[in-house]
């Protein structure tokens, strides 16, 4: 009897659990639909291609996010260029190459506290080396340095879990057949784990775009009435330009920065159902 009292009181907390889980996550997601409702009625009338072409003005309906928009792809772009090839090729190193000792768990500790650090802390690192020290100025390759030391730890961090998923009867039938260790990880190890690694990519590079506080401390500019020619430029972002906006008293400057957001959800749902469709064709070979 006690047994089934015991079970029956256990199914009923696992059930108040499930229903506490499920309300929260519907709040959360009512809360979301709600704000991204508010984004869009009131920036959708401002949402045209006067808008998307002109450059920041001290009148609203002259505003626009040309500058912004273009920092935002070059510095989206130069930071996978610099993030992706050393966050792979370290993930690739730490779980393939080097051998179970204290020096790698010390390693891939510091690294998932990396991942937990503020923003604003590699904000004030970029200022220190890449903007003074290396002088680089406020270049789109100081921001995009900057924000490949933010998401570096989450690359790594995805790779390694994606490479560690891969059947290590996969790495013995191709040492089997002579097979050396690049080779394994070429042919067999990076495109089993392939899906797992671009959903990684995926959650850094969405956070890399959306980031502003490392942008304002390495001195990244509010108004900026040009398009960067190249990776030495100045520049602005769009998280920069929807700041700048929001602190202004005009209603009018609050409802171009919802017009802003709308534009940045669309650059990050673009570049992530881009990343999607490439991962599903890596599940499918």
């Amino acid at each position: 009897m006690n047994r089934r009292q015991n079970l029956a009181r256990r199914h009923r907390k696992s059930q108040l659990f499930k229903w506490c889980c499920i309300s929260v996550t519907g709040f959360a997601v009512l809360v979301l639909v709600l704000l991204l409702w508010q984004v869009t009625v009131i920036g959708l009338p401002w949402l045209d291609f006067q808008f998307l072409s002109s450059f920041p003005s001290r009148f609203p309906e002259k505003a626009g996010i040309m500058s912004a928009l273009a920092g935002t792809l070059w510095l989206v772009a130069l930071t996978a260029v610099f993030a992706i090839p050393v966050g792979v090729l370290s993930a690739v190193y730490l779980e393939e190459y080097t051998k179970p000792t204290r020096l790698r768990e010390i390693i891939n500790i510091n690294i998932a506290n990396l991942a937990g650090v503020p923003s604003i802390v590699y904000g004030i690192l970029g200022l220190a080396i890449f903007v003074r020290f290396m002088a680089l100025e406020r270049s789109l390759v100081a921001g995009a340095l900057t924000m490949s030391l933010l998401i570096l730890p989450v690359i790594i961090i995805a790779a390694k879990e994606a490479i560690r998923a891969v059947p290590s009867s996969l790495r013995q039938a191709a040492f089997a057949l002579g097979a050396t260790r690049w080779q394994v990880v070429r042919a067999h190890v990076l495109p089993a784990a392939s899906p797992g690694i671009l959903t990684g990519l995926i959650l850094a590079l969405s956070r890399a775009i959306g980031e502003t506080a490392p942008l304002i401390m390495i001195g990244a500019l509010t108004y900026v009435a040009f398009v960067p020619d190249g990776p030495m430029d100045e520049f602005t972002a769009l998280s920069i330009q929807i700041f700048n906006w929001t602190t202004r008293p005009q209603e009018a400057f609050h409802e171009l920065a919802s017009a802003a957001i709308i534009v940045l959800l669309a650059v990050l749902l673009l570049m992530n159902s881009l990343a999607v469709y490439i991962r599903h064709r890596s599940s499918s070979r």
